[in-house]
């Protein structure tokens, strides 16, 4: 399996959230000090010391995201390895998603949840059961909203644009499967519309074998793909 990775888009990205965090950090400081060197700056204090709360907590939401590890592209990776060449995962290269694994026989959209903690799916609604740590957390990471429909979605999209930019486009065929990314995530899911894994079992749900993309077709949605 060959990857893909955007590593300009992933490296802006941790330089915001560490740039965001620090200056957030220096800001706090700032109106932390400030009353003790100019008189009657109570005010600017209080003004300072809420902008930079809110700056530091967008960076850390940001860190969480792009720098903390283990990094989603990193997992899917190692447990994708062993698959042969013809097997090309994309990491961040379409709006669509951010992870797309051609195959010989399609795409697959890979809806990544990288969040520690117990998740449970039955009768078509999420819940999630939080720890003390993660409820502390909450507000600077991601949530976990509904991945089935977030992967559906993505699946509508490309099914759309490669039936209008991609010659034979149309006979594509696109899968969609959630991917639990984080090493200390419990899943408790039933009768889900689209396979929903941890990424240890994430090999067993992708398509490798049926019927096999024309050698013409697989070129054209290669090179569309490696142009974004």
């Amino acid at each position: 399996m060959k990857s893909i990775l955007d590593a300009r888009k992933v490296a802006r990205r941790a330089r915001f959230a560490n740039l965001a965090s620090l200056s957030g950090l220096l800001t706090l400081l700032a109106a932390t000090l400030l009353p003790y060197f100019i008189a009657g700056s109570q005010l600017i204090a209080s003004l300072l010391m809420v902008i930079g709360l809110f700056t530091a907590m967008i960076g850390i939401y940001f860190a969480n995201r792009w720098v903390r590890k283990p990094r989603p592209e990193a997992v899917l990776d190692s447990e994708l390895k062993s698959l042969s060449n013809s097997y090309r995962l994309y990491h961040y290269a379409h709006k669509a998603a951010d992870h797309l694994l051609l195959t010989p026989f399609g795409v697959t959209v890979l809806e990544t949840v990288n969040l520690e903690g117990r998740f449970l799916y039955k009768n078509g609604r999420w819940k999630e059961l939080m720890r003390l740590g993660r409820a502390l957390r909450y507000i600077v990471e991601e949530h976990l909203g509904d991945p089935i429909k977030a992967a559906l979605s993505s699946q509508a999209y490309l099914r759309r644009e490669f039936s209008q930019k991609i010659e034979g486009g149309e006979a594509i065929p696109l899968s969609a499967v959630v991917v639990f990314t984080h090493p200390r995530c419990v899943l408790e899911v039933e009768e889900t519309p689209i396979p929903v894994v941890k990424a240890e079992h994430l090999k067993r749900v992708i398509p490798q074998k049926g019927t096999r993309l024309s050698e013409a077709l697989y070129q054209r949605l290669q090179a569309f793909l490696e142009a974004r």
